[in-house]
């Protein structure tokens, strides 16, 4: 059988897939996609690629579509199902590479090292103006008690002693104590945390969850990092918050449009950006490759896979 990769994948992956199919690794544009995917029964994606419904549908032969990763709102999962297509991810991959960016965005909001590092090279040696925060003891709100969440809450807790708040509406407070946080409901975490980081996927019940009515419960020394997805704050929200003063910072490794070029957040000295790198590590790509290669082999081959996403409830 054939094989597309369009985004990439681990060398280690790749040869996996490579012993039992025939592999193609192209960087297909939206319209390249569409008229090469009639000719692979599996295609391997990570986050720039979109499974569309019109891919889906000029897909005649698919199988099964891999996400090399954990988030699969890039493709059209239930427009897949209904098509006898299965869709299988790599949940563990990148845990603790977007666990650590979470910690470190923390880490550099709290001690405004962007900024630092920027003004320094400029040559003007701004000391006074960087009177930071400890991270060590204060309160961590989690939105989301997810495998992301959970390293992150580890490393927090044991490593700076941070309290931990979780809101997730799927997991019971005793699920919530197993990583060592206390289950809240969303709003008492904004005015309670002061630092709150995302680790939710983008859904309809998700979109815009931090928005301009919880920016303004949080504290005015509160910091909010999002290394999940795009959507989830509403920037425009956002902006006003930081720029009126009403929480003192934040750090977005996400977008609602990627890639984000341009924003009116990219003028405000309180924020600073990173483009969708939670992910990027060598060990993560890795992990997330391979894992993703045996679940998509594993579909080939008639069988079911672990990590099989639309897998019918029946």
């Amino acid at each position: 059988m054939r094989i597309l990769i369009t985004d990439g994948l681990a060398k280690e992956a790749v040869e996996l897939l490579k012993k039992e199919h025939e592999v193609v690794m192209h960087e297909a544009t939206p319209e390249e996609l569409l008229k090469m995917v009639g000719d692979f029964e599996a295609v391997i994606v990570r986050s720039r690629s979109k499974i569309t419904r019109e891919v889906i549908e000029a897909g005649k032969k698919l199988v099964v579509l891999g996400r090399a990763g954990i988030g699969v709102d890039n493709i059209d999962v239930p427009f897949a199902a209904g098509k006898g297509i299965k869709v299988v991810n790599a949940p563990l991959g990148a845990t603790l590479s977007v666990a650590e960016l979470a910690i470190g965005h923390m880490l550099s909001l709290a001690r405004a090292l962007p900024y630092g590092d920027r003004e320094t090279k400029a040559g003007n040696w701004p000391k006074n103006a960087m009177k930071g925060a400890e991270i060590s003891g204060k309160v961590l709100g989690l939105i989301g008690g997810g495998n992301i969440a959970k390293a992150t809450a580890g490393m927090a807790k044991n490593g700076f002693g941070m309290k931990i708040l979780a809101y997730d509406p799927y997991l019971t407070a005793e699920q919530v104590a197993a990583f060592g946080g206390k289950k809240v409901e969303l709003d008492e975490l904004c005015r309670s945390a002061d630092y709150i980081s995302l680790h939710i996927p983008k859904t309809p019940e998700t979109k815009h969850i931090i928005n301009a009515e919880r920016l303004a419960m949080m504290k005015p020394s509160a910091r909010i990092i999002n290394c999940a997805r795009g959507g989830t704050i509403d920037e425009n929200a956002l902006y006003d918050a930081l720029k009126e003063g009403k929480i003192a910072g934040a750090a977005l490794d996400v977008f609602e449009s990627e890639p984000c070029k341009a924003s009116p957040l990219f003028e405000l000295p309180n924020i600073f950006a990173t483009p969708h790198i939670g992910a990027n590590t060598s060990e993560g790509q890795k992990r997330a490759g391979i894992t993703t290669a045996e679940q998509v082999l594993i579909a080939l081959a008639g069988e079911e896979p672990e990590f099989w996403v639309n897998r019918p409830k029946n």
